[in-house]
């Protein structure tokens, strides 16, 4: 990482009450029909421009954005996703999420990004096809987090935790942990309103999806955390593992949603919003005049007593608020990658 990005980064970090993390979902358009989500039944082409999203990055760097990440649909679909990409790492904490078709074909647009994680479900082909909804899955997955690392490019694994891959979660971690691959993961959400204002619709549960297993999945919340302590390739904090393993084992949320004060979300289009479960708010290009607005305010109560999703971005962003946790997370993730003390790739 170059010393100015740092040094910026850093500065970012300590500056209080600003929001760390933004998540842009840069294209509503995908090539692969998840069971588990619907939005390659939904999808969109219009999208904001590369100089469009170039504006709207200049603006989220100024209210004090650290990290960005690119998804979708898949954000790589993009034939302008390396400009993008580009652009966005000079400034943050940049990661692009892939569903593992794309990225051992975009190796040049990914050659500034701090990450890259491909969605990875199981190592049972016919099962990651059964999830993924296409053939070839896992074989295209695999490929692109060998290519990436053949090619010095920080890659790391994200498998979605539901009901169907519940037991295989530590198999999975062990696979990759053990050859120096980093994992995180996101968990099983769906949506729980119907407005036609929502910022960004996933679907309807899914019974296939939908743990069930409770029992099982706080044994694997012990089972992670017990490994954590040995395993620095584990990208989830001790904190973030207790607040679901409270959830499962007690029904019991363990944290307030800070949405739209520690991250939010901007969807295809430029809209914002602090979650994809509640209506937008605005656009991107209207942040500087709203955010420290009392409609946005009220925003934030709302948010804050919300008990929708069991999304693990938000709890884990509103688990690491201020200044100290947004400067730990920030040295967490380098000394994960081991690119900053290396004197960096870029």
């Amino acid at each position: 990482m170059k010393l100015g990005k740092a040094a910026n980064i850093a500065t970012r970090s300590l500056t209080p009450n600003k929001p760390h993390h933004a998540q842009w979902l840069i294209t509503r358009k995908c090539n692969y029909r998840c069971r588990g989500c619907n939005v390659w039944g939904e999808q969109d082409k219009n999208e904001l421009s590369a100089d469009e999203i170039k504006k709207g990055l200049d603006i989220l760097k100024d209210l004090g954005i650290v990290e960005i990440v690119f998804s979708g649909g898949d954000p790589l679909l993009r034939e302008d996703a390396g400009e993008i990409v580009e652009y966005a790492s000079r400034h943050f904490v940049t990661t692009v999420y892939d569903n593992g078709s794309m990225a051992a074909k975009k190796i040049e647009a990914l050659r500034n990004v701090d990450f890259v994680a491909i969605s990875l479900d199981s190592m049972d082909p016919a099962k990651m096809d059964y999830i993924k909804g296409v053939k070839g899955s896992l074989e295209k997955a695999l490929n692109s987090i060998e290519t990436l690392r053949k090619e010095g490019i920080n890659v790391a694994v994200t498998p979605t935790i539901s009901q169907q891959n519940l037991y295989e979660i530590l198999d999975i971690t062990k696979h990759f942990t053990q050859k120096g691959i980093p994992v995180w993961y996101c968990l099983y959400s769906f949506d729980l309103s119907s407005d036609e204002k929502q910022l960004f619709r996933i679907g309807k549960a899914n019974d296939e999806f939908v743990i069930k297993d409770k029992h099982a999945m706080v044994e694997l919340c012990d089972s992670l955390l017990e490994m954590k302590k040995k395993n620095k390739n584990i990208l989830v904090t001790t904190q973030l593992l207790k607040a679901m393993r409270s959830l499962y084992a007690e029904d019991k949320r363990t944290w307030k949603c800070r949405a739209l004060q520690n991250f939010f979300i901007i969807d295809h289009m430029g809209r914002i919003g602090g979650c994809h479960n509640h209506n937008f708010a605005g656009s991107v290009f209207d942040l500087p005049k709203m955010w420290k607005t009392k409609e946005f305010d009220e925003l934030r109560e709302t948010y804050r007593e919300c008990t929708q999703c069991t999304y693990l971005c938000y709890i884990f962003y509103s688990l690491h608020g201020g200044p100290s946790g947004n400067l730990a997370l920030a040295k967490q993730q380098w000394r994960n990658a081991k690119f900053l003390l290396r004197g960096g790739k870029h």
